[in-house]
C-alpha cells in the first residue's frame, strides 16, 4: 500500500490519496475527533448549532469558570487552583494578560485555563465536526410509514443543510443492519432517503459523506450495500465510489469468524473505494459475549481485546477507527425552576460525575489509538473536548524534547553511519504531533516554538526509512 498526498486546487483541501490493492481511495487528510448520533426524527439542517448553545448553556450552568470546569474533568493538580470566585476571576485575568508567564510560574493553573478557553472556542466555532442521523438504535423499532416519513423528512433537512452551507464537516446516516430480520427495512430506508436527498440537491453529495453499516457479520453484507449504493450514483448521474462506507464492528463474528479468522481486513476489500472507517460498539458487543449488563462497559477488558485486533489487522491500511459510547449522560437529575439548594447539588454532581467518565473514556480510546469515538448528547461535548485538547496540551512539551533528540541522534547516525535503533518511537512521537495539529489542540506557533519545525515539516517527515 502506498500513500501520497496532494492539495485540491478549487477547495484547497489537502486531501490523501490511499492505495488499496489496484483502487484508489481518497479521503480527507482531517479526521474528526467524534461521530455525534441523532435519531433521525429529531434532525433539522440547524440541529448542529443547536447542540453547540446546549454544550455551552451546560459548561455556564455546571463549571461557570475554567476552575469549576478543571475541577469538574479532574484536570491535573486542579485541586491545588483557589475556590472563591474573586481569586479565580484574578487568576484569569492574570493568565489572560500573560500566558507565557503563567505557563512558567503557575502551569496547572495555564493548562486548566488554556483547555477551557480551547474548548469554548470550540463550542462556539464547531461544535459538532461529524454527525450520524440515525435509524438504528438511537431512532428505533418504528412503523414502516413512520421509518418512511422520517427517511424523507431527515433527507430534506440534509439537503436544505447543503444548500446553506449548515452540513457538517463529516456527515451521513446509519440505517439498520442487514441480518435477515432488518434487512428489507434498512434498504427501504435507504433508498427513500438517498432518493429525495438526490432529488432536492440534483446529485450534490456533502464532502465527506457516508453511509453507515451496523452490525456486520459478513462480506456479502457489505457488497450488497456497495452495489445499492452504485445504483443510486448512476442515477444521481454522480461518480462511482462517491459514497462511503463506514462498517460498524459489533459482534463476535466480526473479529474471530467460524473458521478462526480474523475477517476485517475482508470487509475492506468488499467495500473497496468506498472504505472509510470502522467503527466499535462495545455494548452491542460485550452483550453477544453473555457479560451482565453491570459490567458492560467501553473499558471492558473484552471491549480492549477487540480493539486491539481491529487496530492490528486496519491499521496498516490506514482505515480511520472510531471507538464506542459513554452512557453515563452528564444531565441533571432533577427538573424545574423551584430546586433546592439540595436538588441544585445533586444536579451539579450528576453532571459533573458524567462529564468526568465521558473525559475519562475519551482519554482511555486515545492513549489506545482510537483518535474518535461518539458522543450521543451535547451536554457530553464540553468533556469530549476538554479530554482532546488536555490529551495533546498536557504531554507536547516532554514529546518535544523527545522529538528534537530523534532528529539529533538521526543526523549523527547518518554522518557516522551507526545503526538508529529508535525510528517506531520518533515516528510515534511525529504522529502525537500531527494528530495534535489536525485537531486543533495545538497551533502551528506552539509546535514551531517547542520542535523548532513548522508544521509542514512535522507533516511530511518521516523516520520510517531509517536504519533500524
Amino acid at each position: 500500500m502506498t500513500k501520497k498526498i496532494y492539495t485540491d486546487g478549487d477547495e484547497g483541501v489537502q486531501l490523501i490519496v490511499r492505495e488499496l490493492g489496484e483502487k484508489p481511495v481518497v479521503v480527507a487528510a482531517r479526521s474528526p475527533v467524534h461521530v455525534l448520533y441523532g435519531g433521525a426524527h429529531l434532525y433539522t439542517a440547524g440541529i448542529t448549532e443547536k447542540l453547540g448553545r446546549l454544550a455551552l448553556e451546560s459548561l455556564e450552568s455546571y463549571a461557570p469558570n475554567f476552575v469549576e470546569f478543571a475541577r469538574a474533568m479532574k484536570l491535573p493538580d486542579s485541586g491545588d487552583l483557589p475556590r472563591m470566585l474573586k481569586a479565580v476571576t484574578q487568576l484569569a485575568a492574570k493568565i489572560e494578560s500573560s500566558p507565557a508567564r503563567a505557563k512558567e510560574r503557575e502551569p496547572a493553573a495555564w493548562l486548566a485555563w488554556t483547555i477551557h478557553q480551547r474548548t469554548l472556542a470550540k463550542l462556539n466555532s464547531e461544535p459538532v465536526e461529524d454527525f450520524r442521523i440515525d435509524f438504528e438504535d438511537g431512532y428505533g423499532f418504528r412503523s414502516d410509514a413512520e421509518e418512511d416519513g422520517h427517511a424523507k423528512a431527515a433527507a430534506s433537512e440534509l439537503a436544505n443543510a447543503l444548500q446553506f452551507g449548515r452540513v457538517t464537516a463529516f456527515s451521513g446516516f446509519r440505517i439498520k443492519s442487514f441480518a435477515k430480520e432488518t434487512r428489507e427495512r434498512a434498504i427501504r430506508t435507504l433508498e427513500i432517503f438517498l432518493d429525495t436527498f438526490f432529488l432536492r440537491t440534483k446529485g450534490r453529495l456533502p464532502d465527506n459523506f457516508v453511509v453507515t453499516l451496523p452490525k456486520v457479520t459478513g462480506r456479502k453484507q457489505i457488497k450488497q450495500l456497495c452495489k445499492l449504493l452504485t445504483a443510486h450514483e448512476k442515477n444521481a448521474g454522480i461518480e462511482k465510489g462517491s459514497i462511503g462506507i463506514e462498517i460498524m464492528i459489533e459482534t463476535p463474528e466480526a473479529i474471530i469468524d467460524a473458521k478462526g479468522r480474523v475477517p476485517l481486513r475482508s470487509f475492506i476489500e468488499a467495500a473497496g473505494s468506498r472504505s472509510v472507517s470502522v467503527h466499535f460498539g462495545a455494548y452491542d458487543y460485550t452483550s453477544s459475549l453473555s457479560i451482565a449488563a453491570p459490567f458492560q462497559d467501553i473499558r471492558h477488558p473484552s471491549c480492549d481485546f477487540a480493539r486491539q485486533i481491529m487496530q492490528a489487522s486496519l491499521a496498516p491500511l490506514e482505515i480511520r477507527l472510531s471507538d464506542s459510547v459513554t452512557t453515563q449522560l452528564p444531565v441533571a437529575v432533577n427538573r424545574g425552576e423551584d430546586l433546592s439548594e439540595g436538588q441544585k447539588n445533586e444536579n451539579h454532581r450528576s453532571v459533573h460525575a458524567g462529564w468526568r467518565r465521558h473525559f475519562e473514556n475519551v482519554t482511555h480510546s486515545m492513549s489506545s489509538g482510537f483518535y474518535q469515538s461518539w458522543d450521543v448528547h451535547p451536554h457530553q461535548l464540553p468533556a469530549r473536548y476538554a479530554a482532546v485538547y488536555s490529551f495533546f496540551l498536557h504531554n507536547y512539551e516532554e514529546q518535544a524534547r523527545r522529538l528534537a533528540g530523534f532528529v539529533a541522534k538521526s543526523m549523527q547516525a547518518s554522518i557516522s553511519g551507526s545503526m538508529f535503533d529508535d525510528a517506531a518511537s520518533a515516528q510515534g512521537v511525529l504522529n502525537f504531533f500531527r494528530r495534535a495539529l489536525d485537531c486543533g489542540a495545538l497551533t502551528d506557533d506552539e509546535v514551531e516554538k517547542a520542535t523548532r519545525m513548522n508544521a509542514e515539516q512535522i507533516k511530511t517527515m518521516s523516520f520510517a526509512d531509517l536504519p533500524g
